[in-house]
């Protein structure tokens, strides 16, 4: 498939596309007019990309997880360290994210009573 179908299927601009061939994130295979070409695979690895960059990774950080496509690589690349690791990692940082959200979420339901209250306190007395 070209690279506008690809952007098309994943919802990601060609120009971020072009970006991840340069960080070495997808290798198209060029035809002989010079087109990218692109697989169906390639749209997992697309979402596979977006999804770490939501987590806040930047692409170099990415690289050496997308890098290991297939166990064999795998293994020689010591892949699975790295993984590990950048997993570990990121599911540190959003279990923390969520501690926070809860706190905040205990706080704006206390807030919210309050102010619930008061309005009903303000219709008794009208």
């Amino acid at each position: 498939m070209k690279i506008s179908e690809l952007s098309k299927k994943t919802g990601v601009s060609i120009r971020s596309l072009r970006y991840y061939e340069q960080k070495r994130l997808l290798h198209p295979t060029r035809l002989k007019n010079g087109y990218r070409e692109y697989d169906e695979s390639d749209i997992e690895k697309v979402k596979t990309v977006q999804f770490f960059l939501e987590l806040g990774l930047n692409t170099d950080e990415i690289y050496p997880v997308i890098a290991c496509e297939n166990f064999q690589e795998a293994k020689k690349k010591g892949c699975a360290s790295s993984a590990a690791s950048l997993y570990s990692e990121k599911l540190e940082t959003v279990r923390e994210q969520i501690k926070q959200f809860k706190e905040k979420e205990r706080y704006l339901e206390k807030l919210l009573k309050f102010w619930e209250k008061e309005l009903e306190h303000e219709e008794r007395r009208d």
